[in-house]
Formats: structure tokens, sequence, C-alpha cells
């Protein structure tokens, strides 16, 4: 047996209007009885992209080595080699590189070649060595340009650069002596 129940909605106004009635079926909430089309949907795609990057976040640090003569006037190895500083840095590609380009600790500002006194020196050599991720690269200052590159993939931390294998070939010149190792970090994917 069906119940039907009888809503009348009236205006009161000043004539009288007929007003329809609405049928409602009866039963527990949520509409029991009424019947629904068949539901449509629609997507909103969402899209982003990430590019691919490395950056060195504490860029320039220095690295005082003082004094690079021992008493005798030549180049004291100890000053130069097993010294070390950290950059910090990041690349979120998996296939990243990082090289290292050594330039010589030289006199600055460097003397003419034929001012330097016989059985002097005005530049230290050295390899630098960056490790990073677990992986290293390394370059000498006697070679020209960067060493070869290495995967370091994604990363984010230190990256240790020190120094080893200075060589000068004589007494060095006095004055103030500057060099640098470059660390460079190419993203890639």
């Amino acid at each position: 047996m069906s119940h039907i129940k009888t809503l009348a909605i009236v205006t009161l106004a000043a004539s009288a209007i007929a007003v329809p009635t609405l049928a409602l079926a009866e039963g527990g909430g949520g509409g029991g009885g009424v019947t629904y089309g068949t539901p449509n949907s629609g997507n909103v795609n969402i899209t982003g992209s990430v590019a691919l990057k490395c950056d060195i976040t504490n860029d320039p640090v220095t690295l005082a080595l003082g004094e690079l003569a021992g008493a005798g006037g030549t180049l004291d190895t100890s000053k130069v080699n097993g010294h070390s500083v950290n950059l910090t840095g990041w690349c979120n590609g998996t296939k990243s590189t990082m090289s290292v380009q050594a330039t010589s600790i030289a006199l600055t500002p460097a003397l003419p070649t034929n001012q330097v006194p016989s059985g002097f020196d005005q530049s230290v050599d050295y390899t630098a060595t960056a490790t990073a991720n677990s992986v290293s690269a390394t370059d000498s200052s006697s070679t020209p340009g960067a060493g070869s590159a290495v995967t370091v993939g994604a990363f984010t931390g230190n990256i240790g650069v020190s120094l080893s294998s200075a060589s000068a070939s004589g007494l060095l010149v006095a004055g103030s002596y500057q060099g640098t190792t470059t660390v460079t970090l190419t993203p890639g994917m």
C-alpha cells in the first residue's frame, strides 16, 4: 500500500489562486522511490613541471692557506696538501654532472716572465678534488681546462673540495698568492 502525502503551497493574496499539489512518495529519507538519470562526470586534469636545476648555495667560500713557503723559501707542501673546504649544493636531475677546474695559486699581480729571477717560481700547482653524493671529480692546475665530468645525480648536501699534490719548481717570489678552484654542477636527466 502506497502512502501519498499531499503538499499544498498557498499564497495569500487579495484574490484566491488555485495552487497545484505536489505528490511525494513517502519513504525513509533519501528520496526512496525517486529515479535519477545516468550521471555524467567531468575531469580536471592538473599539470605542472619542475625544470632541471643545480645550485651551489654558499658561493664563494675562501680557503686561507697562510704562509706557503717554508723556512728555506721553497713551497711547504703541508700548507696546501690535505686542506679542504665545503661548498653546499644540490641538483634535481638523476644524470646531473659535476666537474672541477683548478687554476694555479699564483703571485698577484704576476711578474713578467723575464723578471722572475732564476731559481724562483711565482705559482704553485695542485690537484683539486670535489666530492658529492659519493663520487669525486678532479683536476690539476697544471693542465689547462676542467677535468672530466662525473655523474653526481640528484643530491643535496656538502661538496667537499680538497687540495693535494702541491708543487713549485723553486723558491717562491714574495707577495700575495691567489688561485681558484671552480666546481661546476650541470643538471641532467
